[in-house]
């Protein structure tokens, strides 16, 4: 299991390092519109009756985000000033999150709501993790239902990652397709923001098999332990 976990890290940082990698090259690919990544969010916004919703420019590299909670979509300061197709693909992808919240699409629906149960999952496996280091038989429990926790508590965390595939490939489809339409980035530039988000999701698809690897591992574990 352990050379499993250390070949997902590889992957993933190579994944990541992908991202970066082509997020720099199309972030040298300038607009020949000279829009910004704040002009292109708003347009998107407004061209979708979207008028409720706050762009703002947050710290951070990689950073960009939609809040849904405070309908906020949050851009670095790269893709907030930028006039790249970097600036352009984020900040339509992450306005692909506002539509996506403003049509009710069901998979941000269900994303939102597992927020809590995945921030008190994760904490919980955090508290389990130090339990074991200082001896969890010292608080009364055992390895059996430690085990039994820890399955629990990975499969609402696995089920969020899982969730969240549709719903970080369907912002990308919306954006890129409004990008088309609008011939925002056209051409090579438009197979440039669709080569930057695939890398952007599948950071998300690592995450996802990651997640289910942990979970399936804590399950033949269990079982295991069953079978003595």
């Amino acid at each position: 299991m352990l050379l499993i976990l250390l070949a997902f890290m590889g992957i993933g940082f190579y994944v990541q390092w992908q991202l970066k990698k082509r997020f720099k090259k199309y972030g040298e690919s300038l607009l020949s519109n000279g829009m910004t990544g704040r002009a292109i969010a708003e347009k998107m916004l407004h061209d979708n009756g979207i008028y409720d919703v706050q762009i703002v420019s947050v710290p951070g590299k990689l950073s960009d985000h939609y809040n849904p909670q405070d309908k906020t979509v949050n851009l670095s300061p790269e893709v907030y000033s930028g006039q790249s197709v970097s600036a352009a693909a984020v900040a339509a992808h992450e306005c692909g999150h506002a539509v996506q919240h403003a049509t009710a699409y069901r998979w941000l629906n269900m994303r939102s709501m597992m927020v809590p149960m995945v921030n008190l999952s994760s904490q919980l496996m955090n508290v389990l993790f130090l339990l074991s280091i200082f001896g969890m038989f010292a608080f009364g429990l055992g390895q059996d239902l430690l085990i039994q926790i820890l399955i629990a508590a990975q499969s609402v965390i696995t089920v969020f990652a899982l969730v969240t595939l549709p719903v970080e490939y369907d912002a990308s489809n919306r954006a890129l397709a409004w990008l088309e339409t609008t011939n925002i980035t056209p051409g090579l530039q438009q197979e440039e923001a669709k080569d930057a988000l695939k890398w952007a999701a599948r950071t998300y698809l690592v995450a996802a098999i990651a997640a289910v690897t942990q979970l399936v591992y804590y399950i033949m574990m269990y079982m295991g332990r069953s079978d003595d």
